[in-house]
């Protein structure tokens, strides 16, 4: 699953690494080394450019650009916006059979870039059940940005003002675990190499079938595994020091990663 992650870059390098334009409008917040749910976050959006009435602009090609969205979605026909919390992930296996997420995989798709996420080793895995959960960071040894599949949508108010702003909000979709990560935790957020972002962020795609796949087992297998300090646990705490490995040399899934094959999970 992916309940927590880490998002430090600014948007001109994620406007670098995504080819995209700036369209956050100054609401990219700085680096946030432990995003979570209700939160406000940088995506990555596709969109035909609309005239004045909203219609899209015949001949256009589609332009990529940053958006900020909250972190939790909100179907548009949802009664008030407090059901995001609960929709802050979507299975990739049954986003196309959900009615709060089938309309946007076909409409409303975009990536949602991040430095890596966080898991949780399961307490007691071991034998000793007095221990806490462990933390680990999943992420790129090279620095690169990962990419999650996600799908967005638009809220409105119907108690608003006719010219109040909507609520954009996104939900990141999930996926089996692959490879060494089954060692990790059996599912993981759906990230998309880069070969992969076109076709998922195409507007003019509404058929994904073969995107909701989860990544190849060489790809993930060169994922670095990180243990890491377990302030994370808390969502009030934000610095860099949550990314620092602790204990053991870190090591990327293909020399081992966690050999316990013990389950990892967010803290409840």
């Amino acid at each position: 699953m992916c309940g927590r992650y880490a998002a430090t870059k600014d948007p001109a390098t994620l406007m670098r690494e995504f080819d995209a334009l700036d369209g956050t409008d100054g609401a990219a917040r700085g680096p946030d080394y432990n995003v979570a749910p209700t939160k406000t976050v940088v995506t990555v959006v596709e969109r035909h450019p609309k005239d004045a009435e909203g219609a899209p602009l015949a001949g256009e090609a589609p332009v990529r650009s940053l958006r900020t969205m909250r972190w939790g979605l909100v179907p548009f026909w949802a009664k008030d916006p407090s059901v995001g919390a609960r929709m802050i992930n979507t299975r990739a296996e049954t986003a196309q059979e959900k009615p709060a997420f089938r309309k946007a995989l076909t409409r409303r798709r975009c990536l949602v870039p991040a430095d890596g996420w966080f898991e949780w080793k399961a307490a007691g895995a071991d034998g000793d059940r007095a221990r806490p959960k462990e933390p680990f960071y999943m992420t790129s040894p090279d620095g690169s940005s990962l990419a999650f599949a996600g799908l967005w949508e638009t809220w409105r108010d119907p108690k608003a003002e006719a010219d109040a702003l909507p609520l954009i909000t996104c939900s990141i979709i999930t996926t089996d675990a692959v490879g060494a990560l089954t060692d990790v935790h059996h599912r993981m957020p759906l990230a998309l190499p880069a070969d992969r972002w076109a076709g998922w962020l195409d507007p003019d795609r509404t058929d994904v079938t073969d995107l909701l796949r989860p990544p190849e087992r060489d790809w993930v297998n060169g994922l670095e595994l990180r243990p890491v300090s377990t302030r994370v646990n808390n969502v009030r705490n934000n610095g860099p020091e949550l990314l620092e490995r602790t204990g053991p040399e870190a090591t990327d899934l293909d020399g081992g990663g966690s050999a316990d094959g013990a389950l990892f999970d967010v803290p409840r």
